[in-house]
């Protein structure tokens, strides 16, 4: 009996040892065969040494990681009907709010310094969307006046108001926001709110949703997240845009996502979140504001098949109509009950001077997705930067550069243009600072002036070149708002308005702590060491 169970014992061992040998010779070719991958799929040379150091050195989580976020993927089915949505708009006689018909280059070419008519062509290679003039763009930098003006604006809509944001925060004046969108609904105005699912998590986790829904508005998730969706897209590409469309004659875009900060995230003990955003007026069809209706539209048609027949339904109505009556759409005239006066008078934690609107600006929109628009913010900046002569002011939350943007900051900075990179002293991701801190000396020893803002956490996303051009919108200085989310950015072109934006940087450096190199180059070398090792995988943060 004795025998018999040793005999058991023994087979059951080289079972085991059977299997073991199976799961390792398994596992092993995973890992060989994502190697490959890796090399042959990723174009960014820190993205695929950051892969395959995590490979080597952790290869079970390195394989699933690769395998769950490792390639930006959207979905093939949102990408095919994002596609279709494009040319569905395409197809709406040029008097409707979505068309875009992109302005002749050479009646813009007096508006636009010539050394930046390449990037503008570039941009409407890249998504259609040309250079226009002719908008009213004021900044806003406080978020009270921010607030009445978009709740002023609301008020006044006849048709239309699109929404689109990566956070919707339901607390504080958002509530207020809420209120004036149920209001149009019940009065005949077709509202429309895109949120990203992660984002805007306390949105769709309570009521508040379903309380928009029965009033009449419409809300939708961008980019819903689950186990099943796992399996063919990644979770952690998100919607990172900011848009509002009211009527044809109204956007706004900017850093700002629709929450009150008097609310949110104060438990990080970060300070007030400091955002700034831009109200656009258009006088005109061809228009920054009709490419933002042309953006919210798409990602809401490519959301789902029944947005898209929905979509498709209303175009086929809404042009058998425009053979019958002349559309109020992009009637300007009829829109001039809509709030155009500033305000003057407010107080706000971080004093920027009050900002007067510019007319006639010259702009371009210049949104970006993953799979669909080849990184044409990132190629963007980096050539803006390239075509510095004087100076470069950058004002971003988070700064994780790749090897391109190193070395267009620092290149500019060696060759006499006085570059100044304003950032908070403190994020709110850990890994995120200190891959962020391990770029410094590099910078310093540039001749790059970092300066620490103090003052809360500076959100706002800005870039100024010589005061003559400016990216303004929703895009970090990192590799998942160029590489991974949908995002979307404004190229002003227009020097009186970038001068604005210009003098908002200034005063945000009057809250800043200006670094040293020597002061730098003093911390302990144990901090030094972390900063770099986290900079190993800062193309994957």
């Amino acid at each position: 009996m004795s025998e018999i169970l040793s005999i058991s014992s023994l087979l059951n061992s080289l079972s085991f040892l059977h299997f073991a040998e199976w799961g390792i010779l398994l596992h092993l070719v995973v890992v060989v065969a994502l190697i490959i991958r890796i090399l042959w799929v990723q174009k960014n040379t820190g993205i695929a040494i950051a892969w395959l150091t995590i490979m080597f050195a952790i290869p079970v989580i390195g394989v699933i990681g690769y395998i769950l976020i490792g390639e930006p993927t959207i979905g093939r089915r949102y990408q095919q009907r994002s596609e279709r949505t494009k040319k569905l708009l395409q197809q709406i006689p040029a008097n409707n709010l979505l068309q875009i018909n992109p302005q002749k280059q050479d009646t813009l070419n007096p508006l636009i310094d010539q050394k930046y008519t390449g990037l503008s062509q570039f941009g409407e290679t890249r998504t259609g969307f040309a250079a226009s003039a002719g908008h009213k763009l004021q900044l806003l930098t406080d978020v009270d006046v921010l607030f009445d003006k978009l709740i002023a604006d609301i008020n006044h809509a006849n048709q239309l108001i699109l929404l689109e944001f990566y956070i919707v925060y339901p607390k504080g004046r958002v509530l207020e926001v809420f209120e004036v969108l149920k209001a149009a609904a019940k009065r005949g105005v077709e509202c429309y709110l895109l949120a990203d699912s992660v984002g805007s998590f306390g949105l769709f986790s309570g009521n508040t949703a379903k309380n928009l829904e029965a009033a009449g508005v419409e809300v939708h998730q961008s980019m819903p997240v689950g186990l099943f969706k796992t399996l063919f897209k990644r979770t952690d590409v998100r919607n990172h845009r900011k848009i509002v469309v009211i009527d044809d004659s109204i956007g706004y875009t900017g850093s700002f996502n629709l929450v009150d900060p008097r609310y949110f995230k104060q438990d990080k003990n970060l300070g007030q979140w400091v955002d700034v955003a831009m109200r656009v007026k258009a006088y005109q069809q061809n228009s920054v504001v009709a490419a933002m209706a042309g953006v919210i539209v798409t990602d809401i048609g490519a959301e789902s098949r029944t947005n898209f027949a929905t979509l498709q339904e209303r175009v086929n109505s809404y042009t058998r109509r425009l053979n019958l009556t002349k559309p109020a759409i992009n009637d300007v005239n009829n829109k001039a009950s809509v709030l155009d006066t500033p305000d003057d008078d407010y107080d706000t934690s971080v004093q920027v001077p009050n900002q007067p609107a510019e007319y006639n600006v010259v702009a371009q929109l210049i949104p970006s997705a993953p799979q669909m628009t080849a990184h044409v913010i990132y190629n963007t900046l980096v050539n803006a930067i390239h075509r510095a002569d004087k100076k470069i002011c950058i004002t971003t939350p988070y700064f994780v550069p790749d090897e391109s943007l190193m070395g267009a900051l620092t290149t500019a900075s060696r060759r006499g243009v006085a570059v100044t990179l304003i950032i908070p002293k403190k994020v709110d991701f850990f890994f995120v600072q200190h891959a962020s801190q391990a770029f410094y000396q590099e910078l310093l020893e540039a001749g790059v002036t970092i300066a620490l803002f103090d003052a809360g956490l500076l959100h706002a996303k800005t870039v100024v070149i010589d005061d003559s051009y400016c990216l303004f919108g929703t895009v970090n200085m990192d590799m998942r708002s160029f590489y991974l989310n949908m995002e979307v950015s404004l190229a002003i072109y227009s020097p009186k308005m970038v001068a604005h934006v210009a003098e908002c940087q200034q005063t945000y450096l009057q809250y800043c702590e200006i670094m040293s190199l020597e002061s730098w180059q003093i911390r302990p070398r144990i901090l030094q060491v972390f900063d770099n090792g986290i900079r190993l995988f800062s193309p994957l943060l």
